[in-house]
């Protein structure tokens, strides 16, 4: 996976069902705007409120209107659940799996390696490991992220920590292998591509993906301060959508823009009155509106 990938939203109607309808649309919507790859089924899908089979059907609907590769988020707590979810998103056509680190219970590094390693063994697709810290209050520590990359079948990871120290550390020691580094902070998009991210899985692509894919295009063609400058434009459009006003925020702000987003599913809630004001002005700030 390289460039710039969005973990798409899932639209949910007033019910709190899937809408397919709209998935398919919003698939469009980012694919026209420039993104190099989808990735459904992540942390700003809501995957962890869905059903396991909900989240093969939204991996099935994303690979049939996309014609970018896919992504598809697939982890859960456990090995066997994990297993199982990245065969379905296999099944469904999806090019790779990307999995978070086993959550809720406390596990130590040599255990989250054995996981990985096990998982990577079993399913069909290629694994990326995703390290999210803020949800899951679990990070990969280097020395695990360099033995794992000696996997075969794990062909990179995606991290959410946002420690821009930490990254260039991974970046370094896995430099000289097969293995995509792939960053999760919106705000150091640029900064992580000049450390060497191979590209960024954003959410800030959700709302903004034509500036998220030119941030990319800008630093290949040279134009590295260019993509700092551009990046440091949306700053706080995304301290916005990924942290004060979080997934319902993201979307309110994305049907702002004509992005068919749909609705968040319980137990979030949408914004109010005074939060669309702001994030409306935040959209200007950013030359979105």
């Amino acid at each position: 996976m390289e460039g710039t990938g969005v973990p798409l939203v899932t639209p949910f109607d007033e019910r709190g069902d899937v809408d397919e309808s709209k998935l398919s649309d919003l698939v469009e919507w980012v694919e026209t705007r420039g993104v190099d790859f989808i990735v459904p089924c992540g942390s700003n899908s809501e995957a962890e409120l869905m059903t396991a089979e909900e989240r093969a059907r939204v991996v099935e609907i994303v690979v049939e209107s996309a014609s970018v590769p896919i992504l598809a988020g697939t982890g859960h707590p456990g090995l066997r659940e994990s297993t199982i979810q990245t065969e379905m998103a296999a099944s469904a056509g999806a090019d790779a799996a990307l999995v978070v680190t086993p959550f809720y219970f406390s596990h130590g590094q040599d255990d989250i390696a054995a996981y990985y390693e096990k998982l990577a063994g079993l399913v069909s697709i290629p694994v990326y490991l995703y390290s999210v810290p803020k949800f899951t209050h679990v990070s990969l520590e280097p020395d695990t992220i360099v033995g794992l990359s000696d996997n075969e079948n794990i062909k990179g990871m995606k991290d959410s920590s946002g420690d821009s120290d930490l990254f260039r550390q991974e970046v370094n020691l896995t430099r000289e292998k097969d293995f995509d580094m792939l960053v999760g902070a919106g705000g150091i998009y640029a900064q992580a591509l000049e450390m060497g991210a191979t590209g960024g899985v954003l959410a800030l692509a959700n709302i903004a993906p034509e500036k998220c894919s030119e941030i990319y295009d800008l630093y290949k063609k040279g134009d590295k301060e260019g993509a700092k400058i551009l990046n440091d434009g949306l700053a706080e459009l995304n301290r916005g959508v990924t942290g004060t006003y979080g997934i319902s925020g993201l979307k309110a702000a994305m049907e702002m823009r004509g992005a068919p987003a749909g609705f968040s599913r319980s137990p979030h809630r949408g914004v109010g009155g005074v939060e669309k004001e702001a994030l409306q002005s935040l959209l200007e700030g950013a030359g979105l509106q």
